[in-house]
């Protein structure tokens, strides 16, 4: 099976480039994923770089473009793939080396939605209570793992990374505006307010198509702006 993997080190190379490899079909199990098939590859050449960690699809660690969607290697099986098997950076990121990309960026919006529960409330001698409704509210929201396959696949987050949020931080913005037991509903929401931060999004559905974990952040920002021009009526 062929594979053609971007390579570049800024410490030795002026551009990045393309290098091609093989894997021979002994060397390839029916159920292989793309993350072994690279591990595969780095025995072949050591300079390879690219991140792991779990292996199966909850660190979030190895996302990277394949065959021009982003993914989580390690739970993208290699049957079926078309070749050569195309693998990128995420792209519209700054790239460290190789496959790994700087996700800084990516972080720092998540950060500054602040994706924890606030309470003003005197704390409760007991847990925070909430009914099997008001906690099914946040079914489809709490699951994301921060791999960042959603962000990196948005144009209004390539474009506009330091002031447009991007999917990953609203799905979360949505997920604390939503829940029952926060106190900050309006505080989070006048957080989002200007033409960047929120309403930068054009819904291409980018965010959603590329979710390993099949959540819905496009929709999470709908109701966001939903949420919002109910505040402003």
């Amino acid at each position: 099976m062929k594979f053609s993997i971007y390579r570049f080190d800024p410490d030795s190379d002026s551009a990045p480039r393309m290098e091609e490899h093989e894997l021979l079909d002994s060397e390839i199990a029916d159920d292989m994923m793309v993350l072994a098939a690279l591990k595969k590859i780095k025995q072949q050449d050591e300079t390879l770089g690219f991140r792991k960690s779990c292996g199966e699809g909850v660190c979030g660690s190895d996302g990277m473009n394949i065959n021009g969607k982003n993914c989580l290697a390690c739970i993208t099986p290699l049957k079926g793939l078309s070749e050569p098997v195309v693998i990128r950076p995420f792209p519209g990121q700054p790239v460290i080396r190789d496959l790994i990309v700087d996700m800084d960026p990516f972080f720092r919006q998540y950060r500054a939605v602040k994706p924890w529960l606030t309470v003003h409330d005197q704390e409760p001698e007991v847990e925070y209570q909430q009914s099997p409704e008001q906690r099914e509210q946040l079914d489809g929201l709490y699951e994301c793992i921060l791999c960042g396959c959603c962000s990196t696949a948005c144009p209004s987050f390539w474009w506009n990374p330091e002031e447009f949020l991007g999917p990953a931080a609203l799905l979360q913005a949505w997920r604390f505006v939503t829940d029952s037991r926060d106190q900050a509903t309006t505080e989070r929401l006048q957080a989002l307010e200007g033409p960047f931060r929120l309403f930068r999004c054009r819904t291409i559905m980018n965010c959603t198509n590329s979710c390993p974990k099949g959540l819905n952040p496009s929709d999470a920002i709908g109701k966001l702006r939903e949420a919002m021009l109910r505040r402003s009526l």
